[in-house]
C-alpha cells in the first residue's frame, strides 16, 4: 500500500462509519466497472464545490485498489447487490492524485509534474522492483505494462486546479493539458481513468488535447445525474430521521434540475440536518467576490438577465461557446454558464434555461448585488420590507407608491412593454416576502393562472397573498379576475385570510394603481 499507487480505504472507511451522515453512492461504480477498458473509459465529473466529488473518488478508490481488502466495507451498501461487485473489487493497480495538493507544493506547472511524476515512480519501483532511472511517467508506465501486462485505475481529483489557479497562464494550462493527454491518449495501460472537478474539458476552439474523456457536467449529467448530490428520495428520509420540514429544506437546498431529476447540494443539507437549522451554508465555501466578480462583467444584457433572474424567471442561453476556464468569455451566456459549473445557477439541459436554484442561491445573489454598484437593484430590495408590510396593512396608496419606486428605479434594466415584465418587476419589490412566503408564479387556479402566489410557510400566521397584475387596464379589473377565475382554489391546503391584491400598470401615466381586499377562506 502506497500513498499514490494503490492506496487503502482509509478516508471512503471514515466517511462511510465516522461521519453522522453518510447517503449510499456506490452504485456509481456499476457505471465505472461498465466502461472498464472500453472507449468510455475516459471520465472526467465536473461539479460545483461541497458537491461529493473527493467522497466519490475515494470510494472509488476503496473499491479498485489491490492496497485494501474492502470487501467488508462496502459489504452492506448498494454496489455489493450488483452483479460486477465480486468481479471487479480490489484488482486493480489504483494511481490516486489530488493535484491541488501537488500544486500547492510548487512554483509553476513544470515543478508540479516533475514533483508529481517524480514521487509516483518511486512507489512503482518499489512495487515492480526496477532500477530505470527514467523519469518520464507515460514511458514508466509504458514498460511495466509491456513486461507485466499490468492495467492501471487512474482516480485524479481536483484535475482542473490548474486552469482554475493559473487562469491567464495559457502556457502553463497547455503544459499540463498535454501532460495529461501523454499519459491517456491510446495508452493501453489505461483501465479507467476518473477525473473530477469544477470545470469540464478545456477547449481550444471546440478541440481539446484530453478530447476523449466522457463529460460528466451540470450541464449535462448523462447517465449519472442521481450521483451529483442529493436526490428527493435521499433528502426525504433524512428530513424524517432528524425531524427536520421536508418543505423548507427542499425551499433552501433544492433546485439543481439535471435532466429532470432535483438534486440537493449536498453539504448543505447535511449542515442543515446536523445543527437543526436553516441557514446559508454556501458563503462559507464561497465568497461574495467570486460572484461579484462574473456578474459586474460589462456583457451587453447580462445585468438585464441577472436581475431577471433573481426576481424568479428563467433564461435560454447557448452554453457550447463556453470555452470551460475563468477567464475566456466572449457573451453573456459563456458567463452564465461559468455560474452553472459554479453552482450559481440551474440549467434544464431540455429547454435550455437557467434559474436561480434555490433560496440559499437567491440570497447569495441579493447579498452580493447589496454590496455592489447595482444602487435601483439594491434599494428594491431594501424597500420590499415596507412593501410587504404595506400590503398586510391594506394600504394601497404606498403599494402603488413603492412598485412605482421599484419601477423608476430599474427602467433601465427592465423595459416595461408587457405584463411580463411587470411580473419581473413585481416579483423583485416583493422580494422580501420569500422570507416567510413561498412564492409561486403562474400557478394553476380555479379557471385560470394566478400572476404571483404568496403561501404562508410554518409558523407564519400572516395571511396567504395573491396578486393578480394588469398592463394598462384597471386594479379593480384584477380583482375582479381573481374572484371571477376563482383563484383562491389554488391555496386548497390553507384555511384562514386570504388577501386579494390588484396592481395595474397605466402606460400613459407610467403609474400603479393598487387595490386590496380581504376574504377568508
Amino acid at each position: 500500500m502506497g500513498i499514490y499507487l494503490n492506496p487503502g480505504n482509509v478516508d471512503f472507511n471514515n466517511a462511510v462509519n465516522h461521519s453522522e451522515i453518510y447517503v449510499d453512492k456506490t452504485e456509481i461504480i456499476k457505471y465505472t466497472n461498465k466502461v472498464l477498458f472500453g472507449e468510455q473509459k475516459f471520465i472526467c465529473v465536473s461539479r460545483p464545490r461541497r458537491f461529493g466529488k473527493s467522497i466519490a473518488a475515494n470510494m472509488l478508490t476503496a473499491y479498485y485498489s489491490l492496497g485494501c481488502d474492502s470487501r467488508k466495507l462496502f459489504g452492506n451498501l448498494k454496489i455489493a447487490r450488483a452483479d460486477s461487485f465480486e468481479k471487479h473489487l480490489n484488482q486493480y493497480h489504483v494511481i490516486r492524485l489530488d493535484i491541488q495538493k501537488f500544486s500547492n507544493r510548487s512554483e509553476n506547472v513544470n515543478d508540479m509534474l516533475t514533483i508529481l511524476q517524480n514521487r509516483i515512480i518511486a512507489e512503482l519501483k518499489k512495487t515492480f522492483e526496477f532500477d530505470d532511472e527514467e523519469n518520464d511517467l507515460p514511458f514508466v508506465l509504458e514498460k511495466i505494462f509491456d513486461e507485466y501486462s499490468q492495467p492501471f485505475v487512474f482516480i485524479i481529483d481536483e484535475w482542473d486546479c490548474v486552469l482554475r489557479d493559473d487562469k491567464i497562464n495559457l502556457d502553463a494550462q497547455k503544459t499540463y493539458l498535454n501532460f495529461l493527454c501523454d499519459l491517456f491518449k491510446g495508452q493501453s495501460y489505461v483501465a479507467l481513468a476518473y477525473m473530477t472537478g469544477i470545470l469540464p474539458i478545456k477547449k481550444y476552439g471546440r478541440h481539446s488535447a484530453i478530447n476523449m474523456f466522457t463529460e460528466i457536467a451540470m450541464t449535462n449529467p448523462r447517465e449519472l445525474a442521481e450521483f451529483t448530490g442529493f436526490t428527493e428520495e435521499e433528502v426525504k428520509k433524512l428530513c424524517a430521521e432528524y425531524n427536520m420540514p421536508f418543505d423548507e429544506t427542499k425551499r433552501w437546498y433544492d433546485g439543481y434540475n439535471l435532466k429532470g431529476i432535483s438534486i440537493y447540494n449536498p453539504r448543505s443539507v447535511v449542515m442543515s440536518m446536523t445543527g437543526h437549522d436553516y441557514d446559508n451554508y454556501w458563503s462559507s465555501t464561497e465568497t461574495y467576490e467570486a460572484l461579484k466578480v462574473y456578474i459586474e462583467m460589462n456583457f451587453d444584457g447580462l445585468r438585464d438577465t441577472i436581475i431577471e433572474l433573481l426576481a424568479g424567471q428563467k433564461a435560454v442561453i447557448d452554453t457550447t461557446t463556453f470555452s470551460n476556464d475563468m477567464v475566456t468569455f466572449e457573451t453573456k451566456d459563456d458567463v452564465l454558464t461559468l455560474l452553472i459549473h459554479l453552482g450559481y445557477l440551474t440549467y434544464d439541459f431540455y429547454t435550455k434555461e437557467v434559474s436561480i436554484p434555490n433560496y440559499e442561491i437567491s440570497e447569495q445573489f441579493a447579498s452580493t448585488i447589496k454590496v455592489m454598484g447595482w444602487s435601483e437593484v439594491a434599494n428594491s430590495l431594501k424597500l420590499s420590507d415596507e412593501l410587504l408590510k404595506s400590503t398586510l396593512n391594506g394600504d394601497e396608496e404606498k403599494v402603488a407608491e413603492l412598485i412605482d419606486k421599484a419601477h423608476s428605479e430599474n427602467t433601465s434594466i427592465l423595459k416595461y412593454n408587457d405584463e411580463n415584465s411587470l411580473t419581473c418587476v413585481i416579483s423583485l419589490a416583493y422580494y422580501s416576502a420569500r422570507k416567510t412566503y413561498t412564492m409561486e408564479r403562474e400557478l394553476p387556479a380555479g379557471n385560470g393562472y394566478a400572476d404571483i402566489v404568496f403561501k404562508p410557510r410554518r409558523n407564519n400566521s400572516n395571511p396567504a397573498i395573491i396578486v393578480e397584475l394588469k398592463y394598462d387596464k384597471t386594479a379593480e379589473g384584477a380583482i375582479k379576475q381573481i374572484k371571477e377565475k376563482r383563484y383562491a382554489d389554488c391555496l386548497n391546503d390553507y384555511t384562514g385570510e386570504v388577501l386579494l391584491v390588484g396592481i395595474n400598470y397605466d402606460k400613459d401615466y407610467k403609474k400603479h394603481t393598487c387595490r386590496i381586499e380581504k376574504i377568508t377562506k
